[in-house]
């Protein structure tokens, strides 16, 4: 049970992790994303404290949603179990590709935005000071693509993980002499 709660921390920590450094980048590509776009928690437009508010607030429970399901398929049933520790890689993995994939959304929101492609519509619209509409549209393209990413990745980690303790407690065949 402690180990199961080990890998929900784990989980939840580095979600935290990932969502801090990620909202650092995307309050300074477009501060009116989280000044604008989402409820005012914090009373202040300084990207630093917005990225740490908004990336501990909008991560926590993506965290937990992960963590619940990868403690069960690490620990769950007579499979040999894993602890945090030996899912510590496969996080970190999950959050790079999230976060390579996050930076191409982003350009890729840019391009469609710069282009004519997509646009903000209301209530956005008008709010958003016009020069700030690409820029903004990075953003939300940049985190949809985070949580999208990382919804899939979770679902592959978990599998991967109840995948692994099959391989790891795989009893050896051996082999079996014929008599003479």
């Amino acid at each position: 049970m402690v180990e199961s709660a080990k890998i929900v921390a784990l989980s939840v920590a580095a979600a935290v992790a990932y969502g801090i450094l990620h909202d650092q980048v995307t309050a300074r590509v477009c501060v009116e994303y989280f000044t604008i776009g989402h409820p005012p928690v914090f009373g202040t437009e300084d990207p630093t404290l917005l990225g740490i508010g908004w990336g501990i607030i909008a991560t926590w429970w993506v965290g937990l949603l992960l963590g619940v399901p990868l403690a069960a398929c690490a620990r769950a049933g007579q499979r040999p179990k894993l602890a945090a520790r030996d899912l510590a890689r496969p996080i970190v993995s999950l959050l790079v590709v999230m976060g390579s994939l996050a930076l191409l959304g982003g350009l890729a929101g840019g391009i469609a935005a710069s282009t004519g492609g997509v646009w903000l519509v209301e209530p956005f619209a008008s709010r958003v000071p016009r020069e700030r509409h690409v820029r903004y549209i990075m953003d939300l393209w940049a985190h949809l693509v985070s949580y999208g990413s990382g919804f899939v990745g979770g679902i592959v980690v978990c599998v991967h993980t109840w995948r692994r303790r099959g391989r790891t407690g795989a009893a050896p065949v051996a082999a079996v002499e014929s008599p003479a």
